[in-house]
């Protein structure tokens, strides 16, 4: 039996995205979970880590994150870490059933000798068999070429929240920032991981123009974060209402609807969200994770619980979707990289 091809649209209108919101969830569910049979084995979860390679002094002002410099959050800054740390840290996600190893660092946008440092980093996690993603910050369309070049799989930059209610947010760099960004990787080649953040104290429509946002970018992106709020003490958003458990669900379920193909992932926020709520989250289409003790700064449900967890629902982790460079393959890639 062959599986229907998914219909890509890049036309959605707001409207018909607060039509799917305001679906019965029933119904809603049925359409996000059938769209996701359609593209995706029901029953695979793709596994990634997420490390921090450099903590904190961040010059931005994004009001939800414990690494802005103009917070007081007690966050202790941390250096560029080292090659050998991250290869450590890489193999121990493999070993724990990892695929994908994203890197993050607190730039506003990296400078040349420090690209210099992460592409390095790149070679030896694609050497321990693992896809590769990276968040930096803001690219120019050099630095996109300088990563694909260097083998980099997936780069990350989320456009948070809809336009309308960015400058909420955020005032130190600009929508049309993001979207340049993301230009420039789509350009260089790479797969794009871009989503939101919800829970912020923005509306359904807000949820909605995100979603459209996403979904019309010329191609899909590949990675699809979908994030609740983490409420971090001396963050402006830290007194911030909590999202109704079933609206966020409800957004992953749209997500799936608008963009079938993509990856979607269940991100931030898990730590606070029950085994039924995540549950219902895969049933709304999500199929990917973080997984390990920490998401950048912040608590993440342990590698136990998870395994759990997926055991509990039937649900297994899904294979790479690339073929990573490995042993000598490796090396040639350094060499051409270094020319």
């Amino acid at each position: 039996m062959t599986t229907p091809v998914a219909v890509i649209r890049h036309d959605w209108t707001r409207d018909e995205v607060l039509r799917l919101f305001d679906l019965s969830f029933n119904d809603l569910l049925f359409r996000a979970q059938s769209a996701h049979r359609r593209n995706f084995a029901a029953d695979e979860v793709q596994i990634s880590t997420l490390l921090s390679i450099k903590t904190g002094a961040c010059p931005e002002d994004c009001k939800y994150c414990p690494q802005s410099v103009r917070y007081d959050t007690g966050l202790e800054r941390e250096a560029l870490m080292e090659l050998e740390q991250v290869r450590d840290a890489a193999r121990a996600a493999r070993e724990g059933g990892a695929t994908r190893f994203c890197m993050g660092a607190a730039w506003r946008r990296p400078k040349d000798r420090d690209l210099d440092r992460v592409i390095d980093m790149v070679h030896a996690v694609r050497e321990e068999g693992l896809e590769t993603c990276l968040t930096l910050g803001m690219l120019d369309a050099a630095q996109a070429e300088r990563l694909r070049e260097a083998g980099l799989d997936y780069y990350n930059h989320n456009l948070d929240t809809s336009p309308e209610y960015y400058g909420e947010v955020i005032t130190t760099r600009s929508y049309q920032d993001r979207l340049d960004t993301l230009g420039h990787v789509r350009e260089a080649g790479m797969k794009v991981c871009c989503g939101g953040i919800v829970g912020m104290g923005e509306s359904r429509d807000d949820r909605a123009g995100l979603l459209v946002e996403l979904a019309n970018l010329p191609e899909h992106p590949q990675s699809v974060p979908i994030n609740q709020l983490v409420r971090v003490p001396g963050t402006p958003l830290d007194q911030v209402d909590d999202l109704d458990p079933l609206e966020f669900v409800r957004t992953i379920a749209v997500a799936r609807i608008v963009m079938p193909a993509s990856v979607v992932r269940l991100s931030a926020g898990r730590t606070e969200m029950s085994d039924e709520l995540q549950a219902l989250c895969f049933l709304a289409g999500a199929n990917s994770i973080f997984y390990g003790d920490r998401l950048l700064t912040t608590d993440n449900p342990a590698a136990q619980r998870d395994r759990a967890l997926l055991e509990r629902l039937g649900l297994r982790p899904a294979p790479g979707e690339s073929a990573p460079v490995r042993g000598e393959e490796a090396a040639e890639a350094r060499s051409e990289s270094a020319a």
